[in-house]
C-alpha cells in the first residue's frame, strides 16, 4: 500500500499530472471508493465521460497500451512456450516420478511466485506513477523492504503448499505410466521423508526465484520510470511469464540435485538454511517503515490462491499424461489471459490510488507523466483482447513450425475459440475483482492479483480439458498413444 506521508512530501514537486480533481463538493472519498477505474487511468481526466471513444481519438487513447503491452505479451508467450515445453519434459524426470507430489505442486509454486512478483510489480508500479520512487533514499528503502518481504512470503507459503500437496496426494490417483518396481517402492517412501523433500525443493526454488526475479522486477520498474514508460503496461506481464519459467527451471534443478539424497539429512539441512534466510528477512522487514505494514496484509488471497492452484495441480496431474501436448498448451491458455488481466488490474488500481491521493492532498492532479487521454476500462479490455488474439495465433504457428505438436485443424479452431473465452473471463474477473476489493477498502495491488492469477490457471486448464474432450468426441486424434 502507498505510504501517504511520503506521498505528501512528493506532492510539492508533483504538479504536472493529469488525474484532475473537480472543483466543488460533488466528488468525495465515497465516490472515489466506488469509482470504476475508468476515471483517468493515470493520465485521463476524471471529468471525461468513460464512454468518450471518438473514432478519431481511439488510437491516441490505446497507443500506449498497444506499444507497451503488445511486446510484453509477446515475450510472455515466448516464455510460456518454453515453460510449457519444459513442463512436459520435467514431468517425466526421475524426481517427479519418484515423488508424485512434486508434479502436483508445480502449478501451486508457479502461481505463488508469479502472483507475488505481480504484487511486487503492481505496488512498485503505483509508487512509480505517483512519484514515490523519485527520491533515491525512499526508493532504496522501498526496494530492499519489498525484496525482504518477498522472501518471507514465498518461503512461508511454499512450505504450506508442500503440506497441502502431500495431503492431496493421498486422495488423487496416479494417472501416469506404470513405474519400474524400484522407483515405485521409493515413491511409497514414508510421508515425513517426502514432506522434507517436497518442502525443501519448493522453499529453495521459491527463495532463489524471489531473489532473481524480485531484483529484475525492481530494476525494470525503475527503468520504466526513468524512460517515461508506464510500468503498469509492462511489468505485470513480464512478472507473470518470467516467474513461471524461472521458477520451473529452479524447481527442476533443485529437485534433481536433491533426489539422490532423499533418504539422507541433506534435504532437511537445506530446508533449515532457507528457513534461517526467511527469519533474517522477516526481522529486516520489521525494521523497514515501508514494508512493515505489508507483513499483515495480503495473506488471505495468497492462501486462497494456493487452494485454487492445488485444484489446478490435480487437473494437471490427471490430464498431462492423457492428452497430446496438454502441458505445453495449458501453460499458455491460462498464462496469456492471466497476463492480460493482470495489466488491467494494475492499471485500474493505479488509477484509483492516483485519484484518491489527489483528493486527499487537495491537488489538481496526481500523475507526473503527461500523456494523451487514456481509454475507459471497457476500451482497455477490448484493446487487450485484440492484442492477445494474434499472439495466440502466433503461438500455435510456432508450435506447428517447430514440430512440437501435431494437432488436427479442428483442435486449432476450437482452441482459439476457448482461448478467447479465457481472455474474456480474465478481463471480466479482473475488473470485477478490482472494483469489489476497492469498495471494501482493500488494496487491489496486494489482494487482486493472487486470486485472479489462480482462477485463470484453473479456468484455463478446465477450458483446455473441455476443448480436448470436444475434439476427441468429434473424431480428432488428440489422445496420447498408450
Amino acid at each position: 500500500m502507498i505510504d501517504i506521508d511520503v506521498i505528501q512530501e512528493h506532492s510539492k514537486t508533483n504538479q504536472s499530472g493529469h488525474v484532475s480533481v473537480p472543483n466543488g463538493d460533488s466528488y468525495d472519498e465515497d465516490e472515489i471508493l466506488n469509482d470504476d477505474g475508468s476515471r483517468g487511468l493515470l493520465s485521463g481526466n476524471i471529468q471525461r465521460s468513460r464512454f468518450e471513444v471518438s473514432p478519431a481519438k481511439l488510437w491516441p487513447q490505446v497507443r500506449g497500451i498497444v506499444i507497451e503491452s503488445a511486446p510484453a505479451l509477446l515475450m510472455t508467450t515466448i516464455s510460456l512456450l518454453f515453460t510449457g515445453k519444459l513442463l512436459d519434459k520435467v514431468s517425466h524426470w526421475r524426481a517427479m516420478q519418484e515423488v508424485d507430489q512434486l508434479i502436483m505442486i508445480i502449478p501451486v509454486v508457479l502461481n505463488l511466485n508469479g502472483n507475488l512478483e505481480m504484487n511486487l510489480s503492481a505496488r512498485l508500479g503505483t509508487a512509480a506513477n505517483v512519484g514515490e520512487l523519485d527520491d533515491p533514499a525512499v526508493r532504496r528503502s522501498i526496494i530492499f523492504g519489498s525484496l525482504a518481504l518477498l522472501q518471507v512470503q514465498t518461503i512461508f507459503v511454499s512450505f504450506i503448499a508442500a503440506c497441502i500437496a502431500l495431503i492431496l496426494g493421498r486422495f488423487v490417483p496416479r494417472n501416469g505410466p506404470q513405474l519400474p518396481v524400484d522407483i515405485a517402492l521409493l515413491a511409497r517412501s514414508p510421508y515425513p521423508t517426502r514432506l522434507i523433500m517436497v518442502a525443501s525443493t519448493t522453499m529453495t526454488a521459491a527463495a532463489l526465484s524471489g531473489i532473481i526475479l524480485g531484483s529484475f522486477m525492481c530494476t525494470l520498474i525503475v527503468l520504466c520510470r526513468k524512460f517515461n514508460r508506464d510500468p503498469d503496461n509492462i511489468a505485470p506481464a513480464v512478472a507473470s511469464c518470467l516467474g513461471d519459467l524461472v521458477t520451473l527451471v529452479l524447481v527442476g534443478f533443485v529437485s534433481t540435485l536433491l533426489i539422490p539424497f532423499i533418504r539422507t539429512p541433506i534435504p532437511f539441512v537445506v530446508a533449515l538454511l532457507v528457513l534461517c534466510c526467511a527469519i533474517t528477512c522477516f526481522l529486516y522487514t520489521l525494521k523497514n517503515e515501508h514494508a512493515r505494514p505489508l507483513l499483515t496484509e495480503g495473506w488471505s488471497p495468497l492462501f486462497g490462491a494456493m487452494v485454487i492452484s492445488s485444484g489446478t495441480g490435480i487437473v494437471l496431474d490427471m490430464f498431462v499424461s492423457r492428452y497430446e501436448g496438454f502441458a505445453v498448451l495449458a501453460v499458455v491458455i491460462s498464462g496469456l489471459p492471466g497476463a492480460a488481466g493482470s495489466i488491467l488490474v494494475s492499471r485500474l488500481s493505479t488509477s484509483l490510488h492516483a485519484a484518491k491521493l489527489a483528493l486527499e492532498n487537495a491537488l489538481p492532479s496526481y500523475s507526473s507523466q503527461p500523456k494523451h487521454p487514456e481509454p475507459s476500462a471497457l476500451l482497455t479490455m477490448a484493446t487487450l483482447l485484440l492484442i492477445t488474439l494474434p499472439v495466440e495465433v502466433f503461438f500455435l504457428s510456432i508450435l506447428d513450425g517447430l514440430g512440437w505438436l501435431n494437432l488436427p485443424f479442428l483442435f486449432i479452431v476450437f482452441s482459439i475459440v476457448f482461448f478467447c473465452c479465457a481472455v474474456l473471463s480474465s478481463l471480466i474477473i479482473a475488473r470485477f475483482l478490482t472494483h469489489f476489493l476497492w469498495s471494501i477498502q482493500r488494496d487491489p495491488d496486494s489482494y487482486a492479483l493472487p486470486i485472479h492469477s489462480a482462477l485463470m490457471d484453473l479456468i484455463g486448464q478446465l477450458l483446455l480439458v473441455l476443448c480436448f474432450e470436444i475434439v476427441s468426441h468429434l473424431g480428432g486424434q488428440v489422445r496420447k498413444d498408450k
